[in-house]
């Protein structure tokens, strides 16, 4: 299993995770995702690599911005 951490821009509450959640799921071999408004962390981990440019685009397309977390 692969982990890769995000810091997520934008997000206020708990349907702000459930979006983000919903799309970065479409990403093909995401197995699990934790994403925290809170924190403004989203954690994806996958069964192989999967790149950063998918998972932020899933996350643009959900409305939010987000970075590799370093």
């Amino acid at each position: 299993m692969i982990t890769n951490e995000y810091q997520v821009s934008g997000m206020t509450c708990g349907h702000c995770e459930m979006s983000i959640r919903e799309e970065v799921a479409e990403v093909a071999g995401v197995q699990d995702i934790q994403v925290s408004a809170q924190t403004g962390r989203l954690v994806v981990t996958s069964s192989g690599p999967v790149e950063d440019a998918q998972v932020l685009a899933a996350v643009a397309e959900a409305g939010y911005t987000a970075v590799p977390a370093t």
